[in-house]
């Protein structure tokens, strides 16, 4: 669940609803939250009236009824309602009056319209059972019920909270509504701290309630989980939230040594079909000991199991590496229960055990199976790997395995043929990879293309390219049971074609300018404001038709308007268009000083020869970053 401004809201610079939803859709997002009253510029909402609001909800409401995601959205009527245009004393009931006559508004244009309120700064107790009452009796019951969680009593009250609402809604003869908190979290000491945070997501999963993060926060760093100024570079609670979307199977109860204080919390989750249980805990400093019971309830798991700990540390609005190895070790099962110790473990950082049967050890990826790759800087990197595909029988000489980086289908792997019950096999390859985050999957599959069969001659050695984007057959079931044993990845090298922006093409306004912190000391911007007005890089030469990476060297330093605790940055777009095709947009994380130069890599598919690459802006009072240069890189080498 996220909560965005409307489409043209004034409240913030980014983050239009509308404009988010297909990325939002395509990442697994299954609901937004339109905050109406974010159509407003100031903080607190100007108050022009209720016809004049209402205009404006019409408006978003016809808005979202005519998009392609109408499905995808709920819209929240009022934010913080209870010091915010109103109060629970002397205008209660305008507010209560108010929420009828903004929701029969929203329903006269959708009637099948999500309603989430009434999104109280916090929870009343006394209000809430009256809201709930007047809604009932009036035909505008919100389908979520929602409050914000930003104080430091969330840690002792939020139980009683929880609770009483739920008695409430019972004694009212209301159906168990959905629950969003959506917005937890305090505006300091709590975001992108993994030992923190962990706190807050505990409470909620128990509780089995939806939860948002608060946006104090810079705009576009997810709410701390990115890096201030770069767009694919995790924080160290990035990887926290990460852990969280892994945890599959069904929870189980974790009982921490006090659940009503701040301090050391953990959820944790058994997944019989994977052969694994997870735990994620931290928020305690000193010496942790765990102790995991049950185990005669999952009897896959033997008698002996293998346990990794890792640990994922604060950094701030600064970049985290990947987690760090903390524990790994075998234990007996005793008495249906084992014991581990972290120690010692710090409250800022998170911790994550994975436990398996001894005799199917972690450390393996089924085929499918996401893996994260985090790097320093963009360029080309080694990724060797050991595959084992065991249990599977095959008519064909040579077995397929796609290779897929973020999402795109990248190669194919042709790999040994099975060999009896077992095979197993090792690969070298040279891949691109960006800063940051980088999504390898790896799925066993039939070649409807022929491209890796057809260039074989000893079948381990060579790699074919695919264009990016293909859509991968189904795996194949003959393969039986296929693993990825381990994965390395160490720098590598190759050929990278730099092109200085200030020896381009230029039209319209577009124009070079003088900067010293510029690679070559100059830039091109004035970029945009009409598709005139373009930079143009024309003599892009590659050898073999297919996808690269681009990287794009650039600067962006626009705000837009005032917050009283929001950064009001503005990441600025580009349209590419690559040899007159139809362009892409692409989006520019502000770099807070137009002298500090970021890359953001794009993949572009290119034809042998000689290929154009522009950027431009059709939108009027669009501009696109200040260019420095761009780098082009064959998103894999090959295998060696």
């Amino acid at each position: 669940v996220a909560a965005q401004k409307p489409e043209g809201g004034l409240q913030h610079p980014n983050g239009d609803a509308l404009n988010v939803s297909e990325t939002y859709r395509s990442a697994g997002g299954r609901e937004i939250e339109i905050y109406l009253q974010d159509t407003y510029p100031k903080w607190p909402y100007d108050d022009l009236g209720i016809e004049d609001y209402l205009e404006k909800v019409e408006v978003i409401t016809r808005q979202v009824r005519a998009g392609p995601n109408r499905d995808l959205f709920s819209f929240v009527p009022f934010n913080e309602p209870d010091q915010i245009w109103y109060n629970k004393t002397d205008k209660k009931q305008k507010l209560l009056d108010d929420w009828q006559t903004v929701v029969r508004k929203i329903k006269s244009i959708d009637p099948a319209a999500r309603i989430v309120g009434p999104n109280f700064a916090r929870y009343d107790s006394d209000f809430y059972r009256d809201f709930l009452a007047f809604t009932r009796d009036n035909a505008c019951l919100p389908d979520v019920v929602s409050w914000h969680e930003l104080n430091s009593d969330f840690f002792s009250g939020w139980t009683h909270r929880f609770e009483d609402y739920r008695q409430m809604e019972a004694s009212l003869g209301i159906p168990a509504r959905e629950i969003c908190i959506n917005e937890y979290g305090r505006i300091t000491g709590d975001l992108g701290i993994p030992g923190k945070m962990i706190q807050w997501m505990t409470r909620f999963e128990n509780s089995k309630v939806d939860a948002c993060l608060a946006y104090w926060a810079d705009a576009g760093s997810l709410d701390g989980l990115i890096a201030r100024d770069t767009y694919n570079q995790p924080t160290g609670a990035w990887w926290l939230y990460r852990w969280y979307a892994e945890m599959s199977g069904h929870t189980v109860a974790v009982i921490p040594p006090d659940a009503h204080a701040e301090g050391l919390q953990g959820l944790a989750c058994v997944d019989s079909q994977k052969k694994q249980a997870q735990i994620v805990l931290g928020g305690s400093d000193g010496r942790i000991d765990v102790v995991v019971n049950g185990f005669d309830s999952a009897a896959f798991f033997g008698f002996q199991v293998h346990v990794i700990v890792t640990g994922t540390a604060s950094t701030g609005v600064l970049p985290s590496g990947s987690p760090a190895l903390v524990l790994e070790d075998d234990y007996t099962i005793v008495h249906g229960q084992i014991c581990l110790s972290i120690d010692p473990a710090e409250a800022s950082t998170a911790y994550r055990v994975v436990i398996t049967p001894l005799q199917d050890p972690v450390g393996g990826y089924r085929m499918g199976e996401e893996i994260i790759v985090s790097v320093d800087t963009n360029g080309f990197y080694q990724v060797g790997f050991e595959y084992m595909v065991s249990s599977g029988e095959s008519n064909a000489s040579v077995q397929i395995l796609e290779m897929r980086l973020n999402g795109a289908l990248l190669i194919d792997i042709p790999l040994l043929p099975p060999a009896g019950l077992k095979t197993e096999g090792e690969v070298q390859l040279t891949v691109f990879l960006t800063a940051g985050i980088n999504r390898i999957v790896f799925i066993p599959s039939e070649d409807p293309h022929g491209l890796a069969v057809s260039k074989i001659e000893a079948p381990w050695k060579t790699g074919a390219l695919r264009p990016l984007g293909v859509t991968p057959p189904a795996a194949r079931s003959a393969w039986g049971r296929s693993t990825i044993s381990s994965i390395e990845v160490t720098p590598g090298s190759g050929p990278v074609a730099t092109y200085a922006a200030q020896d381009q093409s230029l039209s319209g306004t577009a124009a070079i300018f003088a900067d010293p912190a510029a690679s070559g000391g100059k830039f091109v911007g004035k970029i945009g404001d009409g598709p005139a007005n373009a930079l143009e890089f024309k003599s892009i030469n590659v050898s073999v038709t297919g996808p690269y990476r681009m990287v794009v060297h650039f600067a962006n330093a626009e705000f837009r308007g005032g917050h009283s605790y929001n950064s009001q940055v503005v990441d600025r777009f580009a349209e590419i268009s690559v040899n007159g095709a139809s362009p892409q947009k692409v989006y520019f994380r502000n770099t807070f000083d137009w002298s500090h130069y970021r890359t953001r890599v794009v993949d572009v598919d290119l034809v042998a020869g000689q290929n154009t690459i522009r950027f431009f802006n059709s939108s009027s009072a669009a501009y696109a970053p200040h260019i420095d240069k761009i780098e082009i890189a064959a998103p894999v080498l090959g295998m060696v």
